[in-house]
């Protein structure tokens, strides 16, 4: 049996009873690193072999883990921090127990992502989850268009040099809308600022940036964003391309979703204008 067990993302104290106890009862764990996972394992006097486990060699150790489990070898999962699986190694190797058929059991507990989101202000009964975000600018402003029309909020990871690169390229895209950041979540420097990206980027640039980051967007609302009831199929992709500065084939597929109309019927319509 695969157990995936959630580990404090700062923290100590965070971790359920639950966690702890199977963690001791299973044969050895595996994890992301072992100088991050063994302080958590001497705190709680917990003696088990651990296993390095990451996204390098995740695919090298797979065939192994799957013949000890099927052996009926008890074995953990975790990440350095938080639920493994979820933009952390594991998600591979639960498709691979699924395929097998081997039971997999989620001892649940500290999720980054769902706990800046319970304090965040922003809607909480509609939200996605997307990791983190591109780093080439180009990949980056053509994901933020697609999650920028979201209606719920939208959950991203970012690192702190990563961070005010893309509240730039917010700022170009979508200057009103509202952002919410939580960095540092359970520790001493813990800290949430909300505004806009403008915002946001003034205050880090007087302040260090420094941690592990949520970065959460606010969803889309018709009157966020521009008014094109009256214009025609050709002015709306023109002011499309010019206001979150796309290729013309980009606008038109925003243009095609905004207006739930097909790709090809703005496409012919804009050939006629």
């Amino acid at each position: 049996m695969l157990y995936l067990i959630a580990t404090p993302i700062g923290n100590l104290s965070d971790i359920t009873f639950r966690a702890i106890d199977t963690l001791k009862a299973c044969h050895y764990i595996l994890c992301e690193d072992t100088r991050h996972t063994r302080p958590l394992l001497t705190h709680y006097e917990i003696q088990k072999p651990l296993k390095s486990f990451h996204k390098f060699n995740e695919s090298f150790k797979e065939n192994t883990i799957i013949e000890d489990l099927i052996a009926g070898l008890q074995i953990a999962l975790v990440s350095d921090a938080g639920t493994p699986g979820i933009s952390d190694p594991g998600a591979q190797l639960v498709a691979r127990c699924v395929a097998e058929n081997i039971q997999v059991i989620s001892i649940p507990g500290p999720c980054a992502a769902v706990a800046a989101l319970s304090c965040s202000g922003l809607n909480t009964d509609l939200f996605q989850f997307y990791g983190f975000l591109p780093k080439k600018t180009s990949e980056l402003t053509k994901v933020l268009n697609t999650l920028l029309n979201y209606p719920g909020t939208t959950i991203c990871y970012e690192s702190p040099h990563r961070l005010l690169d893309v509240l730039e390229v917010l700022q170009e895209l979508a200057p009103t809308r509202k952002l919410v950041v939580a960095r540092e979540l359970t520790k001493k420097f813990e800290e949430i600022q909300r505004g806009t990206a403008e915002s946001l980027l003034n205050h880090w640039k007087q302040n260090p940036l420094k941690g592990e980051i949520v970065l959460m967007l606010e969803g889309y609302t018709e009157t966020q964003e521009l008014d094109w009831s009256e214009l025609t199929p050709g002015e709306h992709v023109m002011a499309i391309q010019e206001t979150y500065k796309l290729s013309r084939m980009d606008a038109i597929k925003m243009v095609a979703k905004l207006r739930n109309v097909p790709k090809r019927s703005i496409y012919n319509e804009t050939e006629k204008e």
